[in-house]
């Protein structure tokens, strides 16, 4: 992946992105709201939209299953304001960093941010794995399914019919 941080004028005037969300301690779809919530009252941030919703088994080490969704911003945030302000964000809900890929109350991880590429020691986007990830795309692809992910020059609905599915399930009451 390059290292590409300059945004075109175009990208700056827009300045979309897209996160995906995820718990799986405590009252997740609670936190998950109320992070949503946060985000939205954050100075430089509008909330467009997010998904509904989907129970999801873990990856990593054995843990309760978790709920993921994805939500689409506009910001006037550059990419790595905006990363401090999610990491912030999953701070004001417990969020403890102790093992990888482990159990959280919080998890905002950014996915995309209009179509730049970037990749330095704290932030890479596209988020690297997002691609492999049914947990990411099902509930991206709900709410953005013709985004272009830049790397692979595909959208987010056909990178999805390239992931297995199976275990995503849409959260009852959610």
């Amino acid at each position: 992946m390059s290292n590409q941080t300059n945004l075109s004028a175009s990208a700056k005037a827009e300045r979309k992105a897209a996160f995906a969300l995820g718990s799986n301690l405590g009252e997740s779809l609670s936190t998950l709201e109320n992070s949503l919530e946060a985000l939205a009252q954050t100075p430089g941030i509008t909330l467009i939209s997010h998904s509904s919703w989907y129970t999801t088994k873990p990856v990593g080490p054995p843990q309760p299953d978790y709920i993921n969704g994805c939500a689409l911003i506009t910001t006037e945030l550059d990419p790595h304001d905006l990363l401090a302000t999610l990491l912030k964000i999953e701070q004001q809900f417990g969020r403890v960093r102790k093992e990888h890929w482990g159990a959280r109350t919080l998890d905002l991880d950014l996915i995309l941010y209009n179509n730049l590429i970037l990749d330095t020691p704290n932030l890479q986007i596209p988020h690297p794995r997002m691609g492999e990830r049914a947990f990411v795309l099902v509930p991206l692809a709900e709410i953005a399914p013709n985004w272009i992910e830049p790397v692979s020059g595909k959208t987010i609905n056909q990178l999805l019919e390239k992931v297995d599915c199976s275990g995503i399930i849409q959260a009852v009451g959610a």
